[in-house]
């Protein structure tokens, strides 16, 4: 019995089960909304589970050269990290009483692993073009990571607590964060850095199809692609969570709050493929700078405002 409800708790929902599922839904999403933009009819909705499902029975070749273990095994540790962080966040909304202090300063380390397991595995390819992506890849975590962190402490002052569960409360008893100014600034600043962390146009520079034939991800295959797809699918479950946490109220599935709580999702989603089908690729001194100059100094206003009572 304490197995099938482990099982059931933690590995189906709101565990890998359901976050691969509700993931590659929203690729699909992205892929539609792509397609209409483009006046396309874009793919049927079972498609991205196809093409999982088609990767992992291929084969996976390990370039000549790689460090064999390095390569492989990043991008599982990153699925495990995108796992691990969109589990909690479910579990913290469903039961806030499963929070625990600190668990925003976890959940943000958390979000990095698969970036840095990407860097790593791409540094282990011995692919030029693959090192080359894993360079801008370390140089735009680098960039985001600072105005990120900034946009969370506006939600934890106003909260008084690095605790998720206070976060809630708060917004529960005293409106959602959006309904402040510096709330509505830090929410912009940590849409723009979440659309770099999932590396989306115009952040797409580690991997840069036209330039570095996807750099990053240039040597992965089979299996090893699919797992690396997974991963890129949970982080874009997990970002518009989190950032629904911090801002919006959280996620709710009692009574009307059920379809509240999708339509925050995909409002989130459809501004992501939105920037993403809008803007031209950026270099990636270009991104620094954006993200160390104009993205830095709101989120430092908006903190300002938060001592301010705005």
């Amino acid at each position: 019995m304490n197995i099938a409800k482990y099982l059931l708790n933690y590995l189906i929902f709101p565990g890998f089960v359901f976050s691969a599922i509700v993931g590659l839904l929203t690729t699909w999403v992205d892929r539609k909304v792509t397609a209409r933009v483009q006046w396309r009819m874009g793919p049927p909705w079972y498609q991205p589970f196809a093409d999982t499902v088609k990767l992992l029975g291929k084969e996976v070749v390990v370039p000549a050269g790689a460090r064999r273990t390095g390569f492989l095994l990043m991008p599982l540790v990153g699925l495990a990290a995108a796992t691990l962080a969109s589990t909690m966040l479910w579990l913290i909304n469903l039961n806030p009483e499963t929070s625990f202090i600190g668990d925003t300063i976890v959940l943000v380390y958390i979000m990095t692993i698969p970036a840095i397991s990407m860097i790593l595995g791409a540094s282990a390819s011995a692919n030029p073009l693959g090192i080359l992506g894993a360079s801008r890849e370390m140089k735009l975590l680098f960039a985001y990571e600072l105005p990120l962190v900034v946009a969370v402490l506006t939600s934890v002052y106003k909260a008084g607590s690095f605790s998720l569960e206070s976060i809630l409360a708060h917004q529960a008893q005293e409106g959602i964060m959006l309904g402040s100014i510096s709330g509505v600034i830090s929410f912009i600043v940590i849409l723009l850095c979440a659309q770099a962390k999932l590396t989306f146009v115009p952040f797409d520079i580690p991997e840069a199809e036209t330039e570095l034939a996807g750099g990053s991800h240039i040597e992965y295959s089979g299996a090893a692609l699919a797992v690396v797809r997974l991963n890129m699918a949970l982080m874009f479950f997990v970002l518009p969570i989190f950032i629904i946490t911090l801002f919006w109220g959280g996620i709710a599935f009692t009574g009307w709050r059920i379809l509240t709580s999708i339509l925050k999702y995909v409002a989130i989603v459809v501004i992501f493929v939105l920037i993403k089908n809008t803007n031209p690729r950026v270099r990636i001194d270009q991104a620094v700078r954006f993200f160390w100059g104009p993205m830095f100094i709101l989120s430092v206003v908006a903190m300002i405002l938060a001592v301010l009572g705005l």
